[in-house]
C-alpha cells in the first residue's frame, strides 16, 4: 500500500519558488515520510514532524535548515491509505499562517 497526497494551489505555487535544492530536499524528506508510512512505523526523528502550534490538525515538517512544508492528514482517497494534504512550503515563517 502506497500513501496518496493532495496539495493546494498555494503550495504549488511555493514549491516552484522554492531554489532548486530546497525543492530536492523536500522531496527526499517526502520520500522519508512516504517509507514510514507504508510500513507503520514512526517517520524519521531527522523530519522533525510536529503539529504547528495552535492548531488542532495542521503538522509542519522540516526538510532544510528553514525548509518548512504544513500539511493534513485528509480523507482516505484509498481504503487503508494515509492520505497527505499539503498546505504550505517555504521557510519557517510559513507557520504564522500554516494553511
Amino acid at each position: 500500500m502506497s500513501p496518496t497526497y493532495g496539495l493546494t494551489s498555494g503550495f504549488a505555487r511555493e514549491f516552484e519558488r522554492l531554489p532548486r535544492e530546497q525543492r530536492r530536499a523536500f522531496l527526499a524528506a517526502v520520500a522519508k515520510l512516504i517509507e514510514a508510512l507504508k510500513s507503520g512505523a514512526q517517520p524519521p526523528n531527522s523530519l522533525r514532524i510536529k503539529r504547528v502550534q495552535g492548531t488542532r490538525d495542521i503538522w509542519e515538517m522540516s526538510f532544510s535548515g528553514d525548509g518548512r512544508a504544513t500539511f493534513r492528514y485528509g480523507i482516505e482517497a484509498k481504503p487503508g491509505e494515509t492520505h497527505v494534504r499539503w498546505l504550505r512550503t517555504g521557510g519557517h515563517e510559513i507557520l504564522s499562517r500554516p494553511e
